[in-house]
């Protein structure tokens, strides 16, 4: 019992001191459905919502094979990052660092296919962090 609380309370420290940290919470930027072939979907970023440092991919519905992002500045400036991963379904990326002080974000750009069965879509979440 004592185990147990004690694995709980550490938990929750690290949680608290997770969600604290300045700039920490992630907001979301945008979602598309994508099905079981190669796919290329853009994502639009408000400017509001552009100034970012980091960006993460959550998935729901079905895995998704990712190939590449491409990730569009304000200034037209474009980075990719090649992903060649599988996140399952109910899965979160790492956390994407974004390059340089150009942290302004147009559009995030993927390259992809769903690993879906029966002609059920994944929905890829697209999350940024400032």
């Amino acid at each position: 019992m004592k185990a147990r609380l004690s694995l709980f309370t550490i938990v929750m420290m690290l949680s608290a001191l997770t969600l604290s940290g300045q700039g920490a919470r992630w907001k979301f930027l945008g979602e598309r459905l994508v099905n079981d072939r190669l796919d290329h979907d853009v994502i639009m970023v408000t400017a509001v919502e552009g100034d970012l440092k980091a960006i993460q991919i959550r998935v729901k519905g079905a895995s998704v094979d990712f190939h590449k992002l491409v990730v569009v500045y304000g200034n037209g400036r474009r980075q990719e990052i090649a992903l060649r991963h599988t996140i399952s379904a109910g899965g979160v990326s790492r956390a994407i660092d974004l390059a340089g002080d150009e942290r302004i974000v147009r559009s995030v750009e993927f390259w992809y296919d769903a690993n879906s069965i029966r002609g059920r879509k994944a929905r890829v979440r697209l999350f940024g962090r400032g």
